[in-house]
């Protein structure tokens, strides 16, 4: 079964869920030819493993705290994003997410065609 996606022009919450938190998974709120944005939900000490995704990314720390760690030139860079804070990535930079304090992420994705 598909995930629902918001459609155009429709207002959708971002608002931090608090205490909702770790009752909320991680969704796909729309998808469309260039971009997909998505609610990224990550209690604290889960992470998704190192990946990579072809378009560029920003990571928008909507409640709580993420660790981002990056690969560059062969060394791991780790930096923490707390509520509010915004991070961009390129295209093709192998990372990984996890959560040191029960949080919630905007996740924007640039798709290559």
């Amino acid at each position: 079964m598909a995930l629902p996606h918001a459609a155009p022009a429709q207002p959708i919450d971002v608002a931090p869920l608090g205490a909702a938190l770790s009752a909320t998974p991680t969704s796909a709120l729309f998808k469309s030819q260039g971009l997909e944005v998505m609610r990224l939900v990550l209690p604290a000490g889960k992470a998704m493993p190192p990946h990579k995704v072809d378009g560029e990314i920003t990571l928008h720390c909507l409640e709580g705290e993420l660790e981002l760690s990056v690969q560059r030139e062969g060394a791991e860079q780790r930096q923490r994003l707390r509520a509010g804070q915004l991070c961009y990535l390129e295209g093709g930079v192998m990372h990984g997410v996890a959560g040191v304090v029960d949080a919630s992420a905007l996740v924007t994705i640039v798709l290559k065609r």
